[in-house]
Formats: structure tokens, sequence, C-alpha cells
């Protein structure tokens, strides 16, 4: 977690870096906590998931509170300290939909047949939390993007794609652990089974989906000046609108970095079964 925090955010420093990391080990535990025994109790997910977005909108934990709980109430104290007010409304809702998304992964599996691209990328996107690292990511930087610059097509739609990119390539990396488990939610597995792919097909279609999307968002950056300079935007304004282009950048590059390396998706000297999840010990009051 320290290199993806590392690899990911690579201009934060000190705290925020610290803080990176924790958010990054957060993610991929309470993941593999909803891999396990709650991997097809899309009710039971839904409810234990309630509990920490009533904790995003300033509920207290109770009495007993399980491990998991408490550790996000540390993230998020952390992560609202100092940080602009329209950042943590919006990660807010980034947090609803990370945990109120899971169910709904649970639920798929229980279909047992892959959702239309649609469908998938709905779940796909809540699930993996990348809108959450992308906002890490500015909050390490320091950022606060002028609202009318962030709400531009430009770079709302660079988000977007920096938000599929690392879960799309996921997607072909983790294809034998998901696939084992039983997962829906898999880009591979979804132009499978909508086209009638082959595996081969598949993987190269999926290759086909990222190479796009880079594409694009290359010639989305190539129009930010423009923007910037339509919008009336002060130099330090526009600096900040680059920077935030660059944070999106080097998450995508950063992940994917990570992801070649981490045994997590590697199979050499694989030490638990692809079939269940990749961190055993019980941390939800389930």
């Amino acid at each position: 977690m320290p290199r993806l925090a590392a690899y990911g955010f690579p201009y934060a420093q000190g705290p925020e870096l610290d803080l990176a990391a924790d958010v990054m080990g957060f993610f991929f535990v309470f993941d593999d906590q909803l891999d396990g025994p709650l991997s097809r109790r899309p009710e039971k997910v839904a409810r234990i998931c309630q509990k920490l977005i009533d904790i995003v909108h300033g509920a207290a934990p109770g009495p007993g509170v399980d491990p998991c709980a408490r550790a996000f109430v540390g993230l998020w104290q952390r992560s609202r300290q100092g940080a602009p007010a329209g950042w943590v409304a919006r990660v807010a809702h980034e947090w609803e939909y990370y945990f109120a998304a899971q169910a709904h992964e649970a639920a798929g599996r229980l279909r047992g047949i892959p959702a239309d691209m649609d469908t998938y990328l709905q779940v796909r996107r809540g699930i993996a939390g990348t809108a959450l690292t992308i906002s890490c990511g500015e909050l390490a930087a320091h950022l606060d993007v002028p609202a009318a610059a962030f709400h531009s097509p430009q770079l709302r739609l660079m988000r977007e794609i920096a938000m599929d990119v690392p879960l799309m390539c996921n997607d072909v990396y983790s294809l034998e652990k998901e696939e084992a488990r039983g997962d829906m939610d898999n880009l591979v597995l979804v132009l499978e089974h909508t086209h009638q792919f082959t595996r081969p097909q598949a993987v190269e279609a999926a290759r086909r989906e990222v190479t796009t999307r880079i594409a694009r968002f290359q010639q989305l950056a190539d129009e930010v000046p423009a923007l910037c300079a339509q919008l009336g935007l002060e130099p330090h304004q526009q600096a900040t609108v680059e920077r935030y282009a660059g944070v999106m950048t080097a998450w995508m590059s950063g992940y994917h970095a990570w992801q070649t390396e981490t045994l997590r998706y590697t199979h050499t000297n694989q030490t638990l079964p692809p079939s269940g999840p990749g961190y055993f010990d019980n941390i939800l009051d389930a």
C-alpha cells in the first residue's frame, strides 16, 4: 500500500502521503472483507455499509464499534482537516457511492451473468472507489480547483477517464481471481458475454477500451489552456487546473505501474486461493 500511494501520488509528502497510504490500505482490506461469506449476501452488505455511510454524514459510531468503522472514522476525520468545504461535500457523496455500490457487486454474483456495459460501469466505478482516489490526490496536492473549471466538460470527462482506465486495466490483471470467486463486474467478462467474444477477443477489446480513453484524455488535456483563458482564470488558478490534470495523469500511470508488480495480481508464489479473499481477518461486525 505505501508503494501504491507513492506511485499514484508522487507529489505527496509527510502527513498527506501517510493519509494516502492509509486510504489505499482501507480500500483493499475492506474489499477483501466482502469477498468471503458476505460475497453473496447483498442485504447484509447493504446493512454493514449503511453504518459507514452514516458516519460519512455525521453519525457517531455506537459502543463496541468494529475495527473497520473505527479505522474509517479516523480516515474521514483526517481527510476533512483543512480541506475546502466543496471538496468535503463532494467526497462525502463519493464515499456514499463507494459503500452503497458494494451490495450491487454481491447482487451481481447472485445473478451469475455479467450485466451490460452501462450497468457494469455504474457498479464498477462505485466499488473501485477511483473517484475517491483522485480526490485523495487533490487533497495531497493541496488543490482547490475553481468550480467553473472543475465542472467543465473537459475536466469532467478527463476525471471519468481517469476513473475508468485503472479499473479497466485492473479487470484484466485480476481476471482469474475474480472469475474463480464468481465476480461478474469485470470488463473482460462483460465483453465476452455481450459480444460473444472468445477470451483473447475480449482481452483485446478491453485493451481498445483503455487505449481509446487514453487518447481522448490527451485530446481533452490539450484543450485545457484555452478553457482556462475562456473562463478568465488568473495565472495561479490556471496553474491549479494544470496540476489537477497532472493528478489524474499520475494516478492512471502510478496505479498501472503498481498493479504490474504487486503479488495481489501476479500469480507467482501465490499463497492464497484465488477463489477467496486476500485478507482473512474479520474486521466487520457482520
